[in-house]
């Protein structure tokens, strides 16, 4: 796949996870049902700001798979945070292939490609894209609408909701999380009915990161072009 069509699917993937804001739908139950619904949901949002906010560093293995418009991949690597402002996501699966987030670009680039892709990260920032609020100071129910709260398998729960300002791009966003408001994974399903998913394992909290590991120096030859932001 062309670099220039992958950013359309860092735009929805890697702009891939946050997203989160406030308020249940309203659902047909009882005035105390509905109050209790609520609380548990604004609970464990608050459990997940507190659990990112805490950190200064992070680093998990992840795993990504994307099925739309006729296509379906799977992919894998590690996912580094720093804070502030900093974010790498290394493939392994396929190697080579890299974003990077060094707090004033953003930077794509696969292994064979004809070019290196940069973008400003304000306008990363302006886009919201997921887990870039992790950078940052957390507050999910500021970024997702209609927030709604679900069981999921092995004891985790679901939040959804309708990301801000992302209304003709993403039509569901849902951070799968555990009790203590560590995020397990996301699903991104897109307006055009793509749904990206991304499963963590293995999280290190305050890990020691070298700054250096966000520096990335476009290989030899190879032009840097500006890219267009999503649409």
């Amino acid at each position: 796949m062309s670099g220039g069509m992958d950013w359309q699917r860092v735009g929805g993937a890697i702009l891939a996870a946050v997203l989160l804001s406030a308020g249940l739908c309203a659902q047909q139950r009882s005035p105390s049902a509905k109050d209790s619904a609520q609380d548990t949901a604004h609970e464990l949002a608050q459990r997940v700001d507190r659990h990112y906010n805490q950190l200064h560093s992070l680093k998990a293995g992840f795993t990504e798979s994307y099925e739309g418009l006729g296509m379906r991949r799977a992919e894998s690597g590690t996912l580094l945070l720093l804070k502030p402002g900093r974010m790498k996501w290394e493939y392994s699966e396929p190697a080579g292939k890299l974003f990077l987030l060094d707090g004033k670009y953003a930077w794509f680039y696969s292994r064979g490609d004809s070019q290196v892709q940069r973008i400003p990260a304000r306008q990363l920032d302006d886009l919201r894209s997921p887990l870039r609020f992790l950078l940052g100071h957390t507050e999910l129910e500021k970024e997702l609408t209609g927030l709604t709260l679900a069981s999921a398998p092995n004891g985790r729960y679901a939040l959804s909701g309708q990301p801000k300002g992302q209304e003709q791009r993403v039509a569901r966003l849902t951070l799968t999380v555990t009790a203590d408001g560590t995020i397990a994974g996301i699903e991104i399903e897109e307006a055009d009915g793509a749904l990206t998913r991304f499963t963590f394992t293995g999280e290190q909290p305050n890990v020691a990161i070298p700054a250096a590991a966000f520096h990335f120096t476009p290989p030899a030859g190879v032009p840097v072009v500006d890219a267009l932001p999503p649409v």
